[in-house]
């Protein structure tokens, strides 16, 4: 019985993540690895300061989806965020994990974005956007060492996402 109950178990969460046959998450979601040879304190700010400068719907004046950030809390290790699509309003958690190396003189970052739509599915690299565009719009795709670890089985439609539109 306990056997049984383990498979289960372990079956369970490889459905929570993919979908049989088909490379990729099964809920419209993102999960991005970034490493970057600055102090994680530059990191955090740069973010921060980013999620509060795309607060507003003024930002998708020119169109696109970098608006409608909202930071719902912040420390020097982890950062939690809410994205809102500016056209039909679906909402996006985000959160950022900070962790420094090589004797605090870089930065790891784990980041994921999940839709709260319990319907979605295809995002059309949505997910991947919500995060790329925060850490490109903060400067940090130019900081030293900038490295970005992911793909299409961690990203919904990340081969396909146009962060210019989304």
């Amino acid at each position: 019985m306990a056997q049984a109950c383990w498979f289960l178990a372990v079956l369970l969460a490889l459905g929570c993540t993919s979908r049989p046959g088909r490379a990729g998450p099964f809920h419209a979601q993102c999960k991005v690895q970034w490493y970057f040879a600055i102090p994680c304190e530059v990191v955090y700010e740069s973010l921060v300061e980013q999620i509060q400068r795309w607060r507003t719907l003024a930002s998708c004046s020119q169109g696109g989806q970098k608006c409608l950030y909202k930071l719902q809390s912040a420390s020097t290790h982890f950062i939690t965020a809410k994205h809102v699509t500016p056209v039909q309003g679906h909402v996006d958690n985000i959160t950022f994990r900070l962790v420094s190396y090589h004797f605090f003189s870089s930065c790891h970052v784990s980041a994921m974005s999940i839709s709260e739509s319990w319907y979605a599915v295809k995002d059309h690299g949505t997910n991947y956007c919500n995060l790329y565009n925060l850490v490109e719009g903060s400067g940090l795709t130019e900081a030293r060492g900038y490295v970005e670890v992911t793909s299409d089985f961690l990203c919904t439609q990340r081969s396909s996402a146009n962060c210019s539109v989304y």
